[in-house]
């Protein structure tokens, strides 16, 4: 038993390792190019407007005295649009006289790599404000120009991988829905799109003036929604599915200025952040050490491995990290190490009333349970209500601590747990290695 739980607890230990260094310097040789590490431009996190600059845009209402409702809608139409797109960070604010400003920070959506790489940080930029120019009219129009439907006639789009009928290859393509009234229209204009020889059996679909995809229409389609198929990559389908349930703006918006601008915090923002972060994570290891000893040291090796998941998760799911983000990071690694005090102490009273280290272990961690789970539970519902705001930088913010919460809560009461009861195992008894026996416990005996 002893020489298993040591074998375990020097894999752990291991993988704790190995986990931070995949989720910083990415995975080895020629696999790097799916993950560079999180730091990477290309496979790790995006940064914010605040850390790598990006676009600032501003939109003039082509409509005298435009209602707040109006510009709300506006607004939502935008965040849609962005948001389709991956630029979950960006900053959208209403201003007077029905003008409206966006930011947005650096980002590529370039369909590869190699692209990626090409792409100056204005190309780049101007590629999203291209995106987001893009937002005005939609219209389905036959191949003689005819509007058959509109953006209003539209429910919803979305993107999907799989069979877009029971005998095809597996694919992206686009699945449209429609208004009931928009079914009736679709259906008549698809009959007669359908009765037409190619290349004029088609049904363009159209966005300010501009035919983003003319699909051709084999048969008549009498149905709530349709499917889009194409040569379309991800990137291509997700574009097309955002574009169409954009909709319609309730009036023109004209593009009245566009400037580059340069981080707001300095380049070195995001290298500073988390050399800070690593300082303080350094100084809540050596505290939990101090305070707790041998339980301290279990902690620090959770701790460990948080900070190696988390890290892992931000750039596995290339999140968009701002300086918000970046608090919401360190403070969910303080909630970390305070579940584990929350059981320490607990741990400590048991071993005050004479039990022995194994019980100790057991009874910590099944009374501070309930109060880690509560604590955690509160906080996730905060993050959803902060989520659901739409804000960016607080959207940001959520995003990082929720995720960190979650972890944290899987790291203290499973990992934490597992890797002290292996100690136990191994014969480290003695109270002293625990806490200040003769001060805490009043000269207690060991097990």
């Amino acid at each position: 038993m002893k020489k298993k739980s040591i074998v375990i607890f020097c894999f752990v230990v291991a993988v704790a390792i190995a986990l931070n260094l995949v989720a910083f310097m990415g995975l080895p040789g020629a696999m790097s190019s799916k993950f560079g590490g999180m730091l990477d431009s290309n496979t790790g996190i995006r940064q914010g407007i605040d850390l790598a600059g990006g676009s600032v845009i501003s939109f003039q209402a082509n409509a005298d005295n435009p209602t707040e409702s109006e510009m709300e809608t506006v607004r939502s139409i935008y965040e849609t649009r962005l948001n389709g797109a991956g630029y979950t960070e960006s900053r959208i604010s209403i201003g007077e006289g029905g003008k409206i400003t966006i930011e947005i920070p650096s980002g590529s959506n370039a369909s590869s790599e190699e692209e990626a790489e090409s792409m100056t940080a204005t190309e780049q930029t101007d590629a999203a404000v291209e995106l987001l120019s893009q937002v005005a009219k939609l219209t389905f129009q036959d191949a003689d120009g005819n509007v058959v439907l509109n953006g209003d006639d539209v429910t919803s789009a979305k993107s999907i991988y799989g069979q877009p009928s029971q005998n095809a290859n597996s694919q992206y393509y686009v699945q449209v829905e429609f208004t009931s009234e928009g079914s009736k229209k679709f259906a008549e204009a698809t009959a007669a799109a359908a009765a037409k020889a190619s290349p004029n059996n088609i049904i363009k679909i159209v966005m300010d003036d501009t035919v983003v995809s003319s699909p051709r229409v084999q048969e008549k389609i009498d149905s709530t929604s349709c499917v889009i198929t194409g040569d379309f990559t991800a990137e291509d389908s997700s574009m097309l599915a955002n574009q169409i349930s954009s909709g319609n703006l309730p009036f023109e918006m004209t593009k009245i200025s566009q400037e580059t601008v340069g981080a707001e915090l300095g380049r070195d923002a995001l290298p500073t952040s988390l050399t800070a972060a690593a300082i303080g994570i350094f100084l809540v290891m050596l505290f939990m050490i101090w305070r707790y000893r041998l339980p301290g040291l279990i902690a620090d090796i959770s701790l460990l491995i948080y900070v190696g998941l988390i890290s892992l998760a931000m750039g596995v799911f290339r999140v968009n990290l701002s300086l918000s983000g970046i608090a919401g990071i360190v403070l969910s690694i303080g909630m970390a190490v305070d579940a584990d005090c929350i059981i320490f102490e607990r741990m400590k009273e048991e071993l005050a009333v004479g039990k022995t280290i194994r019980a100790s272990v057991e009874a910590g961690f099944n009374k501070a349970f309930s109060a880690i789970i509560d604590s955690n539970v509160t906080t996730i519902i905060s993050c959803v209500v902060l989520y659901m705001s739409g804000i960016g930088t607080v959207t940001g913010f959520a995003t990082t601590l929720g995720i960190g919460v979650v972890l944290s809560m899987i790291t203290a009461i499973f990992i934490t747990k597992f890797l002290m009861r292996n100690l136990v195992n191994i014969g480290a008894t003695n109270k002293n290695l625990y806490f200040n026996a003769k001060k805490a416990l009043g000269g207690a005996a060991n097990e």
